[in-house]
């Protein structure tokens, strides 16, 4: 095993450098030196990372692979919004490539040492979606976080209206006052407007990069203020306390649904745990159910049916609220 560990991470670690070598260092020279004659023209101290330098629409350092991410949009645009949802650095581009480097690496590691093509397959298979796992962690992370916050930064524009402001100045207050991820959401709304983006349009990005109701709601409420008119502070502060109250209800359905989920995670785990468990334990009953002819067959079977136990419980837990 620790033969297997020490290969994947030397694939790993040839995979990006090499990216680091080909395209990442090249990059970080080119910026160093442009830095350089900007510091020497300018005749003072600039920021050490020029960030409007950066191609924001650019899938990949890779030429090639940046061309092809760009005629598939239906790939590259739901990855791109995920990591912009996440906040995350890395591209589309680099994304991929990481992915494709524990699969080859999986693959190769166990293929070799195991000398089972069909299993090292597998593997490579699930460490390929390991990356993709993270990020949707990381972005679903982030949008808690938003929502949690999401009630008080309505207040916050709410009090501004209230003492005599204008609803963009309470933006930029809530971008420079509250917490991240809202500040950052509000800054780029800010932003958009203050950049002349008509701010309907500002509104309905913000709730394209924020997949929540929630969002949707404050959008639908400001629009409408700005078409019929109204209390825009009383409809925000209204809209404030609603929310609250709805993430308290989530709060109580994630409690009483604690059972369900342990229970799936539980069922979910144990077959593969035991498994691990037997090759260590047991090799030669491992071993039986590889070489037999209908062992891989039944593996494959039991992966199917514990994938689908798992889609079930999990619909089974997520209610609606």
């Amino acid at each position: 095993m620790l033969f297997v560990a020490l290969t994947f991470v030397g694939i790993l670690a040839l995979v990006t450098g090499t990216y680091w070598v080909l395209f990442e260092r090249s990059e970080s020279r080119e910026q160093g030196q442009l830095r350089n004659r900007l510091r020497a023209a300018v005749g003072q101290k600039i920021a050490k990372r020029i960030d409007f330098l950066k191609d924001t629409e650019k899938q990949s350092a890779i030429t090639s692979l940046d061309a092809a991410l760009e005629r598939s949009d239906r790939i590259a645009g739901p990855l791109k919004k995920l990591l912009a949802r996440a906040d995350m650095k890395l591209s589309v581009g680099g994304l991929l490539l990481i992915s494709a480097g524990l699969f080859l690496g999986g693959w190769f590691a166990i293929s070799w040492f195991a000398r089972l093509w069909w299993l090292g397959l597998g593997v490579g298979c699930i460490l390929a979606c390991v990356p993709f796992v993270v990020v949707r962690f990381k972005a679903a992370r982030r949008i808690r976080t938003f929502e949690e916050q999401f009630p008080e930064a309505i207040d916050l524009i709410a009090r501004a209206l209230r003492a005599g402001h204008a609803f963009t100045t309470g933006l930029a207050l809530v971008s420079e006052e509250a917490p991240q991820p809202v500040a950052g959401e509000f800054r780029l709304l800010y932003d958009q407007q203050n950049f002349g983006m008509p701010l309907d349009e500002a509104l309905k990005a913000l709730a394209e990069r924020v997949p929540l109701l929630d969002a949707r709601f404050f959008v639908t409420a400001v629009l409408t203020q700005r078409e019929s008119g109204g209390n825009l502070a009383e409809i925000l502060a209204n809209l404030a306390n609603v929310i609250r109250d709805r993430f308290k209800v989530k709060r109580q359905i994630r409690v009483i649904s604690a059972h369900g989920r342990i229970t799936g995670w539980v069922l979910s785990g144990l077959p593969p745990s035991l498994a691990a468990a037997m090759m260590v334990l047991m090799p030669g009953h491992i071993k039986t159910l590889i070489e037999d002819p209908m062992g891989p067959p039944m593996v494959i079977a039991a992966i199917v049916l514990q994938t689908v136990g798992m889609l079930i419980i999990k619909k089974l837990v997520n209610i609606e609220y």
